[in-house]
């Protein structure tokens, strides 16, 4: 009988990766084999989510890259196993990537892959968004942190003017959208909407909800975790369609 817990081989990178991430797909390659090692033992992948790694997570999360221009500071907030942030800033070297992530497990997993990576454009710093008082950033990209009502509070704050965040999200992205959208609108984010990207590389292509700041947000006082997670189970839950950090 198989342990429980034994990991399957990380797969063969599919041959759109390749084409796609040209000259950074070497660098790529060996960030997939962190994630299916110990990305695994420090428990931020699932080892059954090892065999479809490229596709489901890596691959996921490159195409929104697509949306940010050239040398732009992007803040990856909640960044957990480096997802879209690491990935970004892989795929981007043009790219300043600030990785913000709260738990130190996780940070010290993310600064030792951004040594081996040798990734001199990532900034790793240990701290929840909503602390975050003195970043300001040209995009803020997330992924599987939390519905968008919540989500927005944490992340259009650290936007500069003309800033944009780029949350990556599944089926539940235009029913977060209808949910948040007053509230949004009422901090002064515009143009909500969702987008698709990377589609050269995955199947189906990744879903964005993506918001603007025209101006530079006031901070008001964030929703507390406790807060967030009884108001979340008073409705029907967490978003999980794209919880896979």
């Amino acid at each position: 009988m198989k342990p429980d817990r034994e990991v399957e081989p990380l797969p063969e990178a599919p041959a759109t990766a390749a084409a796609y991430l040209g000259d950074r797909f070497a660098l790529m390659q060996r960030f997939a084999e962190h994630l299916a090692d110990t990305g695994v033992s420090h428990g931020l992948i699932g080892p059954r989510e090892v065999p479809r790694l490229w596709e489901r997570h890596v691959l996921n999360c490159v195409g929104v890259q697509e949306l940010i221009e050239p040398d732009a500071h992007v803040a990856d907030v909640g960044s957990g196993a480096g997802l879209p942030g690491l990935v970004i800033a892989i795929a981007r070297p043009d790219l300043q990537v600030t990785l913000v992530e709260p738990m130190l497990r996780r940070v010290n997993w993310l600064d030792a892959v951004r040594s081996d990576l040798r990734l001199d454009n990532v900034t790793i710093v240990r701290s929840r968004a909503e602390q975050c008082t003195d970043l300001e950033v040209d995009v803020v990209t997330s992924r599987a942190v939390a519905r968008l009502e919540t989500l927005s509070q944490w992340s259009l704050p650290l936007l500069r003017s003309g800033g944009r965040m780029l949350a990556l999200k599944g089926s539940s992205a235009q029913e977060e959208i209808d949910e948040a959208r007053s509230q949004i609108e009422s901090m002064g984010g515009s143009d909500v909407e969702v987008l698709t990207c990377g589609a050269a590389v995955v199947d189906p292509a990744t879903s964005i909800v993506s918001v603007r700041v025209p101006h530079r947000l006031e901070r008001r006082p964030a929703p507390s975790r406790k807060s967030r997670a009884g108001k979340q189970s008073a409705k029907r839950g967490p978003d999980r369609q794209n919880r896979r950090k």
